[in-house]
C-alpha cells in the first residue's frame, strides 16, 4: 500500500515538474523510507525494481505520454528484469532515480535505471517491457506517434540486450509452460 501511495505523489509531482523529452533522462530525488529496508536496515533487494518503476512514471508523465496513454487505454507492463549491485541504500538516505530509454526491438521498449548517490551509481537495472491495450499490444509506431518523434538515430539497442532477452524469456503464454520441478 506504502508504494501506492508513494507513486500517486511521484505522478502528482511528476506533473509539475519541467517537461522532458521521451529520449531523455528522468532524475528522481527520493529518500529511503522505513517502509523500503529490510532485517540487514538496508533497501531490500525487491523493493529496487519496485522503486524503479517510479522512474518510468516521471518519464512518462514528464514527456507527456502518460496522459496520451491513459486517455487510450495502454497498461505498461514488464516482461524481463535484470539487476546489478553495487552498494546498499541505507535509513534516511537521500539518493536519486535515474531513468532512460535504452531501446526498442519489435516487441518491448528496454529501459535503464539507476540508483544514484552523490555521483555514484549504486544499483542498475535493465527492463524490458512494453504496452498493452484491449486489443493486445501496441506497436513502437503507434508509441512514437503518441510522443511525437521517433528515437533519435543513434538509439541502437546493444546486443547483449537482444541475447539477454531471448536468454531469459518464457514460453509465449500461447504455449505450454509446464513446471516439473516437483514431479
Amino acid at each position: 500500500m506504502h508504494l501506492l501511495l508513494r507513486t500517486i505523489l511521484t505522478l502528482l509531482r511528476s506533473f509539475r515538474r519541467p517537461p522532458l523529452d521521451i529520449f531523455g533522462v528522468s532524475s528522481v530525488p527520493m529518500r529511503v523510507l522505513p517502509t523500503d529496508i529490510d532485517i540487514a536496515m538496508h533497501v531490500n533487494n525487491g523493493m529496487y525494481l519496485s522503486l524503479m518503476d517510479l522512474g518510468r512514471f516521471d518519464l512518462m508523465a514528464r514527456s507527456g505520454l502518460w496522459k496520451t496513454m491513459r486517455r487510450r487505454g495502454w497498461t505498461p507492463v514488464v516482461g524481463n528484469e535484470t539487476i546489478s549491485f553495487r552498494k546498499s541504500l541505507q535509513l534516511w538516505q537521500r539518493y536519486s532515480i535515474e531513468t532512460r530509454i535504452l531501446g526498442f526491438d519489435e516487441k518491448s521498449v528496454y529501459f535503464q535505471h539507476r540508483m544514484v548517490v552523490d555521483g555514484e551509481v549504486y544499483a542498475e537495472a535493465h527492463v524490458a517491457g512494453r504496452l498493452v491495450s484491449k486489443k493486445g499490444p501496441v506497436s513502437n509506431d503507434e508509441i512514437f506517434e503518441a510522443a511525437g518523434r521517433r528515437p533519435p538515430a543513434e538509439m541502437v539497442l546493444p546486443e547483449w540486450i537482444k541475447d539477454w532477452r531471448l536468454n531469459v524469456a518464457l514460453p509465449s503464454t500461447r504455449k505450454p509452460a509446464p513446471h516439473t520441478w516437483l514431479s
